[in-house]
């Protein structure tokens, strides 16, 4: 049975065989078979009107020889990224606080300050909140950058000049000096962010009695001069400005608050809390910039500016906050740089550092122009950084002075000698070039 079932499947698989042989090749078949599968294309992409079929479309893109990409959709703009003057400082941050939600605060509310720092200091006399030389007020200088690189080339080395000349200043004057990269606080960024900053300094350095804030487009152009400290011993914030400005014409340019001082107390902590909650970004900035644009004399409405707030403030609450307010205009705590930097050479002719007449400005503020150009700047990046260039020179000719050295021009960092080293400065009677020593060193000379 098996040997018969066996022969009879071997003579189907022979017969296959042999017809296969015999069967000539159709050259019809393959012709066939293409003009069905082209009909079947035509319809399925055609296809009757009114017909449910639909067809997966795919964007082929050819950039590539040998790799075939598929497109995908961009992902829809969210959060601040979506809003068409959305800065970077404010990419990837949290949604902005609306009207509608509760006022804006810098954390919990601060009571008994001054008594709990005095205690602090009481008990840590290695710390004193006056030092050497002369019994001044011990200083902390605040200044900073964004958290990000700078978009130009020459950005971040420009911040790096200005910070090299602030470490100078501090270190001719003995001050200490912190500089903040951290953005503290999503809520207030751009001008605003100094203010959470200040507030989270003072009470982690209860030593500092002063806090002195310097924008990090504001450059020390008087290495010599020494604040008259005890002027503003009975006041609790320094600003740069003209009291009548403020009081009177109500100019949202009355004051500059690129260059200030603070006192490490509790009116401070008070007014950072009621100035504070103007500058929440978004719509609560935007509607406070409307309003100063209303009240303050000669400001265009753009959103609120830590500035104008404070301005504004010292206008409304003039009882609160006025007393305990300098306003200086003796000096250039914060001389605005388009009417300086042309001058420079001029100052040294016919002026002279320190305090006196003909003084040479203390901070040159570069108003308008931003090193990182974060913002739109006022003024042409360079006409704005020829004068930044020539104010690092100035500044750090007399730096250089100390060690035999000055630039070439203010137009260049190019640098030449112009003493030669005879002991000097040890047994120089140059009275300036003796003052460029650290004070510690000043005081513990012989006289």
């Amino acid at each position: 049975m098996v040997q018969l079932v066996g022969k009879q499947v071997s003579d189907r698989r022979a017969r296959r065989h042999e017809s296969y042989q015999h069967c000539p090749a159709s050259p019809t078949v393959p012709l066939v078979v293409v003009v069905l599968l082209v009909v079947g294309v035509v319809f399925l992409i055609l296809g009757p009107i009114g017909s449910s079929l639909r067809m997966l479309r795919i964007r082929v893109v050819f950039n590539d020889p040998v790799h075939v990409a598929v497109a995908a959709p961009p992902p829809p703009p969210t959060g601040a990224a979506a809003g068409a003057n959305a800065s970077d400082e404010d990419s990837g941050l949290p949604p902005p606080r609306q009207l509608t939600d509760p006022p804006y605060s810098l954390g919990r509310t601060i009571l008994g300050y001054d008594a709990r720092r005095s205690a602090w200091l009481a008990a840590h006399p290695e710390f004193p909140a006056r030092v050497v030389p002369a019994g001044r007020p011990r200083v902390l200088v605040v200044t900073g950058s964004a958290p990000a690189r700078c978009p130009e080339p020459d950005g971040d080395h420009l911040l790096l000049r200005a910070f090299k000349n602030k470490v100078d200043y501090c270190r001719v004057h003995g001050l200490d000096v912190f500089y903040n990269t951290a953005l503290m606080d999503a809520e207030m960024s751009g001008f605003w962010a100094k203010l959470p900053l200040l507030r989270a300094l003072m009470g982690a350095h209860p030593e500092a009695e002063l806090l002195w804030w310097v924008d990090s487009d504001a450059v020390f152009t008087d290495m010599l001069f020494e604040l008259p400290w005890e002027r503003y011993a009975e006041h609790n914030l320094v600003l740069h400005g003209w009291a009548a400005k403020v009081f009177e014409e109500k100019s949202w340019i009355g004051v500059n608050t690129g260059s200030f001082l603070i006192r490490n107390c509790q009116w401070s902590l008070d007014l950072l809390d009621a100035w504070a909650p103007m500058g929440s970004r978004g719509p609560v900035r935007d509607r406070y910039g409307e309003l100063f644009a209303e009240e303050l004399s000669g400001r265009p409405p753009f959103e609120a500016d830590d500035q104008s707030a404070l301005i504004y403030l010292l206008v409304t609450q003039r009882e609160r906050w006025g007393d305990k307010v300098f306003i200086e205009s003796s000096y250039d705590l914060n001389g605005f740089w388009e009417g300086i930097v042309d001058r420079y050479e001029e100052l040294r002719r016919t002026g002279r550092p320190g305090p006196g007449d003909n003084q040479w400005p203390l901070v040159t503020h570069f108003v308008g122009c931003k090193p990182c150009r974060r913002y739109v700047d006022s003024y042409p990046s360079e006409r704005c950084r020829r004068g930044m260039e020539r104010a690092f020179n100035f500044a750090d000719d007399q730096i250089l002075k100390l060690y035999g050295f000055a630039h070439e021009s203010l137009n260049t960092t190019a640098v030449r000698r112009v003493r030669n080293e005879t002991g000097e400065p040890m047994d120089a009677d140059d009275e300036e070039l003796g003052r460029l020593l650290h004070p510690t060193f000043r005081a513990t000379r012989p006289t």
